[in-house]
């Protein structure tokens, strides 16, 4: 233990506990919540590094899908300008593609293995392979309370395409091994609950309610500046429960309903099933569960998927008409292009959370590398020669940023998704030689 940990009396990874709840704490200049032993000054610890994907399915606008690199730096197309405040730690990556994902048919065949690069099978048996998520977690994420988290915005579907590929592959985008996909939650008070260890009698109170004597035992070891951060993050807690809350009860409601109706709240359309009416709200606080989850290192692996494929999400407050599946198909359209720049504001705003937590030399957004990936270029087409994606955060200057990379005219064997994964599983210190249907880092990245 340091001797700044001696006087002080709070360990690493210091954590507020109460009745029935787990609270974590940001890093903090002047408390040890990360690092070595040895470390007597925050300055002088390691910050973990951290990796989010994030999915959005059925192609985009490709004549909106466009970035451009100058001396004075990148200009965005419209439907990547939620980008712009972090044109210095973004690369807009072109013309990557999933090999296993093309010549397969139309949808779960090019969605099942947008994080792994496996070979899918089809009919009753599952079989593909290991999404980067999960070969990080299992090798990096053991000094973590979560190896990893898994969230989604809708319901997983059953049953076969047409294709006659599983459902489940449309489903999913992470994956613990060939057969059997992460069970992902959907429902933000359960991965608000998993986050804070929120569990027993007691969840009617507030969290913050019932750590305060612990809140006021850090104010009196932390320094003045400290104190003003754990203020800032204790109010973001707090406003993300309220917000929780509001939720949980149609939550509870829905599975009461389901109980007494004899069928599964994942047979129920929203809101009936219980997910927030609001997908604008529900992709929201998802992605503030992964932002607190980050700043606290209750873990450092997450995946998000935001729409699975063949969505039947609707998009009123765009003023959209179609659903998600059939306004793809009409991908040219300045609806579709609406609807891809609402998701590419959601890394953006992902990205804003996180660039806007103090960490060590830098930021959690400089630590992080989060990877936002579409399983198709032209839903119209059901087009996955080349993939929509971009990466946000730098690994701790791990990856070089700020650059559009332009993959489009290499040799197949040169533009691999996978060769991708495998640079980013190398720059976060995990050396395999090869992952997915790539053995070789990207060229250039």
């Amino acid at each position: 233990m340091s001797s700044r940990s001696k006087r002080t009396g709070i360990q690493r990874r210091t954590v507020l506990r109460g009745t029935g709840v787990t609270l974590g704490l940001p890093w903090l200049a002047s408390v040890p919540v990360f690092g070595t032993d040895k470390a007597a000054d925050q300055s002088v610890a390691t910050p973990p590094q951290r990796f989010a994907a994030m999915f959005m399915a059925c192609g985009i606008n490709g004549e909106h899908w466009w970035a451009k690199q100058s001396e004075s730096g990148i200009e965005l197309s419209s439907t990547l300008s939620p980008l712009a405040p972090f044109t210095d730690r973004l690369n807009v990556i072109n013309g990557l593609f999933n090999r296993n994902a093309t010549g397969v048919g139309i949808h779960p065949g090019q969605t099942g293995n947008i994080l792994s690069g496996a070979s899918l099978q089809k009919g009753a048996e599952l079989r593909g392979g290991i999404s980067i998520d999960q070969l990080l977690a299992n090798h990096l994420g053991q000094e973590t309370v979560q190896p990893s988290l898994v969230l989604g915005c809708e319901q997983p579907v059953t049953g076969y395409h047409e294709t006659n590929f599983s459902m489940a592959y449309s489903s999913h985008i992470s994956w613990q091994n060939a057969t059997s996909p992460v069970p992902m939650e959907v429902y933000p008070a359960l991965a608000f609950d998993s986050l804070t260890e929120n569990r027993g009698q007691q969840r009617d109170r507030g969290i913050l309610d019932r750590v305060r004597s612990e809140i006021a035992r850090l104010n009196r070891q932390a320094s003045f500046e400290d104190r003003s951060k754990i203020d800032e993050y204790l109010t973001s807690v707090r406003e993300v429960e309220k917000r929780i809350e509001q939720l949980r009860v149609a939550q509870e409601k829905a599975a009461t309903n389901a109980t007494n109706r004899g069928t599964s709240v994942t047979l129920m359309d929203r809101p009936d099933n219980g997910l927030p009416e609001d997908i604008q709200e529900h992709m929201k606080l998802m992605c503030d569960i992964i932002a607190m989850a980050f700043q606290t290192d209750r873990t450092r692996f997450a995946t998000l998927l935001l729409c699975r494929d063949i969505s039947g999400l609707f998009y009123p407050f765009l003023n959209v008409r179609k659903a998600h599946h059939s306004g793809s198909h009409d991908d040219r359209s300045e609806d579709w292009e609406k609807v891809s720049r609402y998701y590419v504001s959601q890394a953006a705003y992902l990205a804003e959370r996180l660039a806007a937590m103090p960490e060590a030399d830098g930021t959690v957004l400089d630590h992080s590398c989060l990877l936002f990936v579409n399983n198709m270029w032209s839903g119209s087409r059901h087009d996955s020669t080349k993939l929509p994606l971009f990466t946000l955060g730098g690994l701790q200057g791990k990856l070089k940023t700020g650059r559009v990379l332009d993959y489009t005219k290499a040799a197949d064997n040169e533009r691999k998704l996978c060769s991708l994964y495998l640079s980013i599983m190398h720059a976060m210190g995990l050396k395999a030689d090869h992952f997915g249907d790539a053995n070789q880092l990207l060229a250039g990245l």
